[in-house]
């Protein structure tokens, strides 16, 4: 099954990484968050990508098409350039086969998944979907499983965010109970990773985001809803940067179900 990856958007809250760079190419560790998104799709089986590009689109291409030389030990003759590979010192091989979809600079996620459409084969009858700068614990198996039994053209991941603000807990005096520090909250938000039967592009039209389509989906009862109350991160900002990059630094990052 293809999985979608939207990489196009500018991020322009990180600005301090992505003024360079496009937003899933900013590194968590020593990788880019699009890599570590990759793995866990990986990780479940599903190693078939197709890249929505749009800003900066050829740095997320160099980057792969140069990874046989950043990761193996070569030999080069400056005279001809001939390049021997010494490939039996590589370690941690990526298995990944990905399409690289230029989808245009301004245009909105919705307009880009069209643009793939043509990249997923005709045999198959679903495919995946997810934003290029979220990481999560999600077990994607068990999302396609809930996917089949549900019967509908669509399913999205909720999860609940996270407080971008400290919150203060106050009794019925109005006295200050206490302090939480950035919470879970109670809501539920769209986390991406999403599975669409190909009937989903009857509802995507162009020049408009993902949002409208799947509005649409809802109001024919034909989108679901799987509730993760695992970990789910979202690089935003420049705090959301820092923070997943602390819990890089952890021996187990939540994310990493990869060995």
């Amino acid at each position: 099954m293809k999985v979608i990856i939207l990489c196009g958007g500018q991020g322009t809250r990180l600005k301090e990484e992505t003024e360079f760079k496009p937003k899933p190419m900013v590194y968590v560790g020593n990788k880019p968050i699009l890599w570590h998104i990759m793995k866990i799709y990986s990780h479940f089986g599903f190693n078939e990508f197709i890249l929505a590009l749009g800003y900066k689109a050829d740095y997320i291409k160099n980057f792969f098409l140069n990874q046989k030389a950043l990761t193996s030990d070569f030999t080069l003759h400056t005279n001809n350039f001939k390049t021997q590979y010494h490939m039996e010192n590589r370690e941690d091989v990526d298995n990944f086969k990905i399409t690289f979809v230029d989808t245009g600079l301004e245009t909105l996620p919705g307009e880009r998944i069209l643009r793939c459409k043509k990249y997923i084969p005709k045999e198959d009858k679903l495919f995946m979907v997810t934003y290029g700068d979220a990481v999560t614990d999600l077990n994607i198996k068990s999302l396609l499983k809930f996917y089949k039994k549900q019967k509908t053209i669509g399913v999205i991941t909720g999860v609940h965010p996270r407080s971008k603000y400290g919150v203060v807990i106050v009794d019925s005096n109005n006295k200050v109970k206490n302090f939480s520090e950035k919470p879970i909250l109670k809501d539920w938000v769209n986390a991406g990773f999403m599975i669409f039967n190909k009937k989903v592009f009857d509802y995507i039209k162009r020049e408009e985001s993902e949002h409208p389509a799947l509005q649409r989906l809802s109001k024919e009862k034909q989108l679901s809803f799987y509730k993760h109350d695992g970990f789910w991160a979202c690089m935003d900002t420049h705090k959301e940067f820092m923070d997943l990059n602390a819990w890089w630094k952890e021996k187990q990052p939540p994310w990493k179900i990869w060995k």
